[in-house]
């Protein structure tokens, strides 16, 4: 699989998408912070969510109260509040262009979707809640670009029928995902990683994480995760939905550290008596009477 210049394999390091998503909070400058720490730890792309609050929002939500940092509103003037528009988006074009780092936007309605390919993003994010959205599948499966698709709350038989409208079309990369916020420690389920690669076996399969803490993905590439997704944020405490499943500045260097050195540690799986071995042994093993 190819986004950009990027090869994604099994040969390749992993390909790190760092999600922003509405972690703004509808703050250009907030946005940019967060793309400065994608910048700064090495990831490889940044992703926001675009919705149309109009479409989105069902009516019995719309007029429910909510306390927000803004003081007490409506759920779709919230939702409406936080919706960066073309002026934003042109801003996080231009910034990510300057900072040289990949950017796209899960869209959750098709009026999102012609306005992000308005940017002509690398890639499309799908996610989990839209997978069963044939429409929305087959408007981007016509764009003809690499498709990320999230499997959070699916059946493998659902994952089939999705990727059956790709099939022959786009390049596709399945993320296994929990879609809790955060997500249990009993549900991640990790071991689906394993099942997606053994149900698709010519695609490539990664992993979307919503949990706390940084230590399950690094399990999830050990298991061979190609494609990676956490949320990132500046400040878990900060209001909002996705803040507590995200991962600050000290935890994303951690992690992208640690992702890097996982080829070096994991090797080739041929067993070695290194050099380094050997003056141990000079010390320890007196005598070989095998």
């Amino acid at each position: 699989m190819k986004i950009e210049n990027k090869i994604i394999s099994k040969e390749s390091p992993v390909f790190f998408i760092a999600e922003i998503g509405i972690n703004h909070n509808g703050s250009v400058d907030s946005a940019k912070k967060m793309i400065d720490m994608a910048v700064e730890t090495g990831c490889d792309a940044v992703k926001f969510q675009k919705r149309t609050p109009e479409i989105c929002v069902p009516e019995h939500q719309r007029n429910k109260l909510r306390d927000t940092p803004w003081g007490e509103m409506t759920y779709f003037d919230y939702k409406k509040k936080i919706e960066f528009g073309e002026k934003e988006y042109n801003e996080i074009d231009r910034y990510c262009k300057e900072k040289n780092i990949l950017w796209t936007a899960s869209t959750w309605d098709i009026p999102s979707l012609d306005f992000i390919e308005k940017f002509n993003v690398s890639f499309h994010k799908i996610a989990s809640a839209k997978i069963t959205d044939r429409e929305m599948l087959e408007k981007i499966r016509d764009t003809g670009k690499p498709v990320v698709l999230s499997t959070g709350a699916s059946t493998i038989d659902q994952i089939k029928k999705a990727v059956k409208i790709f099939q022959g079309n786009n390049e596709i990369c399945l993320l296994h995902c929990n879609s809790g916020y955060p997500a249990k420690d009993e549900e991640l389920n990790l071991n689906a990683i394993k099942t997606l690669q053994e149900e698709f076996p010519d695609l490539i399969i990664g992993y979307s994480g919503h949990e706390q803490g940084i230590a399950a993905t690094l399990v999830a590439a050990t298991l061979g995760a190609q494609v990676i997704e956490r949320h990132i944020t500046l400040d878990r405490t900060v209001w909002g939905t996705d803040q507590a499943a995200s991962v600050e500045i000290q935890g994303l260097k951690r992690l992208m550290r640690d992702l890097r050195k996982l080829p070096i540690w994991l090797g080739t799986g041929e067993k070695i008596v290194y050099e380094t071995e050997k003056k141990v042994m000079e010390k320890l093993r007196d005598k070989d009477t095998l």
